[in-house]
């Protein structure tokens, strides 16, 4: 099945939702090298507007990933080409978070197929905490490319 076949515009979908504690805001400090502490100081965060320690941004956009989601099988042959996104308000621990999506548009440059997908991350609590986007690309496999050369095949 091509993805042009099985997916449509206005399809809804659901990413896994995700409780956010200590370790997931550790552990993406580890990766980015992000260890502001607004991120783990907890003392330094009371003397904030948030009150808490938040959720490092890219984390939250990470958590939009469209390959984690229920459509995920799908997606073969797609290539992120651009995403952008708002913050409308911030996650701290123990915030559960759930990603959602929408296909807005599929379109064609020449032979190139783009596919746009409305991001969304709500808490526990029904807030928006991010709005955004991602463009994909989808790209097709060079021939030959998955065929097994082994005899009898």
């Amino acid at each position: 099945m091509t993805p042009e076949n099985s997916l449509h515009e206005g399809l809804r979908f659901a990413g896994p939702s995700k409780t956010l504690n200590d370790a997931h805001f550790l552990l993406f400090s580890g990766i980015t090298g992000d260890v502001h502490r607004s991120h783990y100081d907890v003392e330094y965060a009371k003397r904030t507007k948030f009150a808490k320690p938040l959720a490092h941004g890219l984390l939250l956009v990470s958590m939009t990933a469209v390959g984690a989601s229920e459509i995920r099988e799908k997606l073969e042959g797609f290539v992120l080409v651009e995403q952008g996104c708002r913050y409308l308000h911030p996650a701290v621990v123990g915030d559960t978070i759930r990603p959602e999506f929408i296909l807005e548009r599929i379109w064609r440059e020449g032979r190139r197929v783009f596919y746009r997908f409305k991001t969304v991350l709500l808490n526990q609590r029904d807030e928006t905490l991010l709005e955004g986007f991602h463009v994909y690309q989808v790209v097709a496999r060079p021939r030959g490319e998955g065929k097994s050369n082994a005899p009898g095949s």
